[in-house]
Protein backbone atom coordinates (compact mmCIF):
# COMPACT_ATOMS: atom_id res chain seq x y z
CA UNK A 1 0.00 0.00 0.00
CA UNK A 2 1.16 3.27 -0.81
CA UNK A 3 2.33 5.78 2.25
CA UNK A 4 2.50 9.23 1.75
CA UNK A 5 3.68 11.68 4.47
CA UNK A 6 3.75 15.38 4.81
CA UNK A 7 5.98 17.33 6.37
CA UNK A 8 5.71 20.29 8.59
CA UNK A 9 5.30 22.20 11.43
CA UNK A 10 1.34 22.15 11.24
CA UNK A 11 1.12 25.89 9.56
CA UNK A 12 -1.15 26.99 6.73
CA UNK A 13 0.64 25.63 3.89
CA UNK A 14 1.29 22.43 5.74
CA UNK A 15 -2.28 21.79 5.93
CA UNK A 16 -2.87 23.22 2.25
CA UNK A 17 -0.17 20.48 0.59
CA UNK A 18 -2.61 18.04 3.10
CA UNK A 19 -5.75 19.29 1.83
CA UNK A 20 -3.82 19.21 -1.83
CA UNK A 21 -2.33 15.42 -1.28
CA UNK A 22 -5.81 13.99 -0.44
CA UNK A 23 -7.77 15.41 -3.42
CA UNK A 24 -4.76 13.83 -5.84
CA UNK A 25 -5.47 10.25 -4.07
CA UNK A 26 -9.22 10.50 -4.45
CA UNK A 27 -8.13 11.57 -8.34
CA UNK A 28 -6.28 8.50 -8.63
CA UNK A 29 -8.01 6.15 -7.14
CA UNK A 30 -5.42 4.82 -5.23
CA UNK A 31 -5.72 3.28 -1.38
CA UNK A 32 -2.85 5.42 0.36
CA UNK A 33 -2.11 6.16 4.43
CA UNK A 34 -1.95 9.67 4.68
CA UNK A 35 0.21 10.83 7.84
CA UNK A 36 1.54 14.53 8.80
CA UNK A 37 4.81 14.47 10.19
CA UNK A 38 5.42 17.20 12.66
CA UNK A 39 9.05 16.18 14.25
CA UNK A 40 11.81 18.18 13.15
CA UNK A 41 13.92 15.04 13.26
CA UNK A 42 12.04 13.53 11.00
CA UNK A 43 12.21 16.32 8.22
CA UNK A 44 16.29 15.95 8.55
CA UNK A 45 15.46 11.58 7.95
CA UNK A 46 13.99 12.25 4.68
CA UNK A 47 16.81 15.89 4.01
CA UNK A 48 13.82 18.17 3.48
CA UNK A 49 15.69 21.45 4.08
CA UNK A 50 12.24 23.46 3.53
CA UNK A 51 8.51 22.87 4.44
CA UNK A 52 6.17 21.70 3.49
CA UNK A 53 7.85 18.22 2.01
CA UNK A 54 6.36 15.66 0.51
CA UNK A 55 7.07 12.22 1.09
CA UNK A 56 6.09 9.26 -0.93
CA UNK A 57 6.79 5.51 -0.16
CA UNK A 58 10.15 6.92 2.00
CA UNK A 59 11.06 9.13 -1.04
CA UNK A 60 11.03 13.04 -0.45
CA UNK A 61 9.60 14.15 -3.47
CA UNK A 62 8.64 18.15 -3.23
CA UNK A 63 10.15 20.56 -0.73
CA UNK A 64 9.33 24.10 0.10
CA UNK A 65 5.99 24.83 -1.78
CA UNK A 66 3.16 23.64 -2.20
CA UNK A 67 2.44 21.58 -5.52
CA UNK A 68 -1.33 21.53 -7.49
CA UNK A 69 -3.46 18.50 -7.19
CA UNK A 70 -2.07 17.47 -10.50
CA UNK A 71 1.47 17.45 -9.88
CA UNK A 72 1.32 15.63 -6.80
CA UNK A 73 -0.55 12.65 -8.71
CA UNK A 74 2.49 13.28 -11.13
CA UNK A 75 4.74 12.97 -8.22
CA UNK A 76 2.98 9.73 -6.92
CA UNK A 77 2.88 8.14 -10.12
CA UNK A 78 6.72 8.67 -10.99
CA UNK A 79 7.72 7.02 -7.89
CA UNK A 80 5.19 4.07 -8.21
CA UNK A 81 6.98 3.60 -11.83
CA UNK A 82 10.20 3.50 -10.40
CA UNK A 83 9.02 1.12 -8.01
CA UNK A 84 7.97 -0.92 -10.55
CA UNK A 85 10.87 -0.87 -12.53
CA UNK A 86 13.48 -1.79 -9.79
CA UNK A 87 10.69 -5.35 -8.65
Amino acid sequence: MLTVKVLGPGCVNCERLTATTEEALQMLGTEATLEHVTDPAEFRKYRAMMTPGLVVNEKLVCAGRVPSASEVMTLVANVLAEEEKGS
